[in-house]
């Protein structure tokens, strides 16, 4: 029988791996957007300065870290962040096993990986998408991060009361077990999105595809992040494969 500090040691083993593939998706897929918005920061910061705006000329500092000190910081980052998402994910496994309907752990694991991906990454990235460096007003920064943080918590919500309906929907046949559990969570989602404020400080000079390249790839590394941290983990608790060290030894 395994213990919940096995569990917990594999998460984050897992979540380790994980987390250093999701920043080298994050280092070869992001950067480059990255580097292309601050040019276009810095290519008008220039531009203002040739305009004789002196005031803006003092106030600018520099940055208190470097851009390669930014690049090393992104590995650690998404590892320290890959470490912390597997122990919580293996806690979320074991609290919640025993309640999902399936006798195989890793299917379970595989599940559990799916709804946190939909919850914590995709719904609040459909409401407010991340912006480079060079877009958004740092007077809004509290706000923006309350309500993404509130659209975090709908997104969990909206995945638990999608699980809830689709079971009691289970006894009307099986096809309203799949509807009503879309059904709920979609009814959650877009309520939750009506209510919840707009927020788009986008200007209309930034090039709209470097803002969606930027979006789509720190989409791919959660989605990476996610992806081998669901597999990863249903690997680890396997029972077929404990099974065939024991015949083996």
């Amino acid at each position: 029988m395994r213990t919940f500090g096995s569990l917990l040691v594999r998460g984050l083993i897992v979540g380790l791996f994980a987390g250093l593939l999701a920043g080298a998706f994050a280092y070869t897929m992001g950067e480059p957007h990255i580097d292309a918005a601050i040019a276009i920061e810095e290519a008008g910061a220039a531009h203002t300065h040739d305009h004789g705006d002196a005031a803006a000329s003092s106030e600018e500092e520099e940055p208190l870290v470097s851009r390669n000190g930014q690049r090393a910081g992104l590995f650690l980052a998404t590892t320290l962040y890959g470490v912390a998402l597997g122990g919580i994910f293996a806690v979320g496994f074991t609290l919640l096993r025993r309640k999902l309907r399936t006798g195989n752990d890793s299917y379970a694991a595989l599940g559990l990986a799916a709804a946190g991906f939909i919850g914590i990454v995709l719904v609040p990235f459909l409401k407010y998408p991340p912006n480079p460096p060079a877009v958004g007003d740092p007077e809004t920064i509290t706000r923006r991060t309350v309500t993404y943080l509130l659209t975090l918590v709908i997104g969990l919500l909206a995945v638990w009361a999608g699980v809830a309906a689709s079971r009691w929907a289970a006894r009307y046949g099986d096809i309203a077990r799949p509807a009503g559990g879309v059904a709920a969570f979609l009814v959650t989602i877009v309520a939750a999105y009506l209510i919840l404020p707009s927020i788009n400080e986008v200007p209309g000079s930034f090039p709209a595809t470097l803002l969606w390249q930027f979006r789509f790839a720190s989409l791919g590394t959660q989605a990476t992040l996610w992806l081998l941290l669901g597999f990863g983990y249903a690997v680890a608790v396997d029972r077929r494969l404990s099974r065939q060290k024991v015949v083996a030894a």
